[in-house]
């Protein structure tokens, strides 16, 4: 593989690629925060669209999505998207309605305890939620959040579909110039996998930064053979004293 192609069309793909991952990341975050909390609401209504909104996106391709956005929304509507913003609403959109579930069920998984407590202090429904809820819940998010975020990265392949020069697109275009797929498309598998392997030491890094903000501490395993705990000087006594009373009734 020649320098000219890293220089004009792999690594141009590989940062469209870093930010299409980005952008698309930071849209999804947007809509599944304020989907998964509008899924917490009282008013049914309100449970009911967001619940909808869900279902559509979840049960719907992103790939056709982007399609309709770039093809058919201009023949519909009269507005023609750019590519890499109708790749970017397409994705977020997609990723926003999976990470809406993981939002709802970490609220939902706080403790009823922490919500009277806050009820107690008279604080507002929003101030619950800003002071209470969210900060216990952000830490159980972020596993999940990582492995979505990992997954919208390979999902940015299909962008390529629609003419956006991300990596996927360079790998093709570099194939064809050069007719060498093993050498290409291993390379490409490289690229891939070494920015899933930052995205995730970083989303590591905030989760035990968001735990140590709870007083929790990263959990570490012992090393070596455990220790067995000796028994206290009271639960030592406790026995003689089982035994002395097991001794006379005999």
């Amino acid at each position: 593989m020649t320098a000219g192609l890293w220089e004009k069309w792999l690594l141009p793909g590989f940062w469209i690629t870093i930010q299409l991952t980005l952008y698309s990341a930071l849209f999804a975050a947007v809509v599944a925060f304020g989907v998964g909390i509008a899924r917490t609401s009282r008013l049914w209504i309100v449970r009911f669209l967001t619940g909808f909104y869900v279902e559509v996106f979840r049960g719907t391709s992103a790939l056709v999505l982007m399609f309709w956005l770039f093809f058919v929304m201009p023949l519909g509507f009269g507005f023609q998207l750019v590519p890499m913003w109708a790749a970017v609403l397409a994705l977020g959109l997609t990723y926003g309605a999976y990470g809406s579930e993981i939002v709802r069920g970490a609220v939902a998984a706080v403790p009823p305890a922490q919500r009277e407590a806050a009820i107690a202090l008279s604080f507002t429904p929003a101030q619950r939620m800003r002071r209470v809820i969210l900060p216990q819940a952000i830490p159980e998010m972020i596993p999940p959040f990582n492995n979505l975020l990992i997954e919208l990265l390979k999902g940015t392949a299909l962008v390529s579909a629609v003419s956006v020069a991300d990596t996927t697109f360079a790998a093709q275009l570099s194939r064809l110039a050069t007719g060498d797929s093993l050498e290409i498309y291993s390379i490409i598998l490289v690229m891939y996998f070494v920015l899933a392997f930052v995205l995730t030491r970083l989303m590591r890094l905030l989760e035990r930064r968001a735990k140590a903000g709870l007083g929790q501490a990263p959990e570490k395993r012992a090393k070596g053979p455990a220790l067995t705990r000796k028994p206290s000087a009271a639960r030592k006594t406790d026995q003689s004293s089982d035994l002395i009373t097991a001794g006379g009734a005999q």
